[in-house]
């Protein structure tokens, strides 16, 4: 994969810095950080968002032509952290209703994770998918989710060895199960990208960054806040779980969308799998890790519900983003990016 196009003052600092065009200078990516106004969402601000993105892609696959020691830069991580601080806030202050609701419930922590998951409101994307998408509209959401689902799972891997006793052992059954039980071919990804193949569209990891907006972006880049920070392992899975709860019903609606419009089977597949697989995964998801968690350290408890809420939050601003692209009549992806110049220079010297 190849650094994607920047789209503003920091993406144009760090692109340049990884591709070897220019020094870094974290200062001033800092105090640019810094400088982004209060009232600015975050989760919809692409410079934002694709730096992010581009940071956390760092402790992934990489990029080609950039060196894997950037990976835990000091300077970056500064930047990083800077930029994780204010989308952390953004975060706690809009979830706080929830979190605080959450906090006051009665019962046990699953049964109040489970009933937070219903209380905050969610875009009706999976409806859409079901009832009313067009072929071209399945294939932009196909798009949009690849940026995740061609590395599903990959991120809360990261939070096993943070974890003990019960709960480590019921996060590696979950993964277990994500990675396919033993078969390669039943891997998750792999499944995504036999529909993506089955479409006519890329299956490789990162072909698509540059044409998915930040909403998109930032449903990762969230997950990645959580999973990589050990002090947020009790939000990563809050937030695990409540993708694991909203997936099984999505899943079948989506597949049904698929069947409506005669899509290859290798498209429902994916879906299909994940009916009865996220209902399972959602219970050992709230009650076996987090409803262990909470029972061994109940301070986490507002973490967990911080980290559900959140995933719900994020993933409803990302599918509100494609329904009202559609309902304008206009295309939910962004338009092909012009290569730069020495891109094109390059171009036309192997040509001649």
């Amino acid at each position: 994969m190849y650094l994607p196009h920047a789209r503003g003052p920091l993406s144009t600092a760090l692109v340049a810095v990884l591709g070897g065009r220019d020094l870094l200078d974290e200062t001033a990516l800092v105090r640019e950080v810094e400088l982004i106004p209060d009232d600015v969402d975050l989760l919809t601000d692409e410079d934002v968002q694709l730096t992010l993105w581009v940071l956390y892609e760092l402790h992934y696959r990489g990029f080609e032509g950039v060196d894997d020691d950037w990976e835990w830069d000091p300077g970056l991580l500064q930047v990083r952290r800077a930029l994780e601080d204010r989308l952390l806030a953004q975060l706690r202050f809009a979830t706080a209703p929830w979190v605080q609701e959450a906090l006051g419930a009665k019962g046990d922590v699953a049964s109040r994770l489970f009933a937070l998951t219903e209380s905050v409101p969610g875009a009706p994307l999976s409806s859409y998918m079901q009832r009313e998408a067009t072929e071209e509209e399945f294939r932009e959401y196909l798009v949009h989710k690849s940026v995740y689902h061609l590395k599903e799972s990959d991120p809360q891997s990261f939070v096993l060895p943070r974890l003990q006793g019960r709960a480590k052992v019921a996060l590696a059954e979950l993964q277990y199960d994500e990675y396919g039980a033993g078969r390669p071919d039943q891997l998750h990804q792999a499944l995504f990208a036999g529909g993506l193949d089955a479409l006519g569209l890329s299956s490789e990891y990162g072909t698509y960054v540059d044409r998915v907006p930040a909403p998109t972006l930032a449903v990762t880049n969230v997950m990645n806040l959580f999973a990589l920070r050990r002090s947020l392992a009790a939000a990563s899975m809050g937030h695990l779980g409540a993708f694991e709860a909203t997936s099984s019903e999505p899943c079948r609606k989506v597949a049904g969308g698929c069947r409506r419009l005669g899509l290859p089977d290798a498209v429902s597949v994916y879906f299909d799998e994940h009916v009865e697989a996220d209902a399972v995964h959602e219970q050992l998801a709230f009650r076996d890790i987090c409803g262990t968690m909470a029972a061994a350290r109940p301070e986490l408890v507002e973490d967990l519900f911080f980290g559900a809420a959140a995933y719900l939050v994020s993933e409803s601003v990302a599918g509100q983003t494609m329904l009202d692209a559609w309902a304008e009549g206009r295309t939910s992806l962004r338009e092909e990016p012009q290569p730069a110049v020495e891109e094109r220079e390059l171009e036309t010297a192997v040509a001649s």
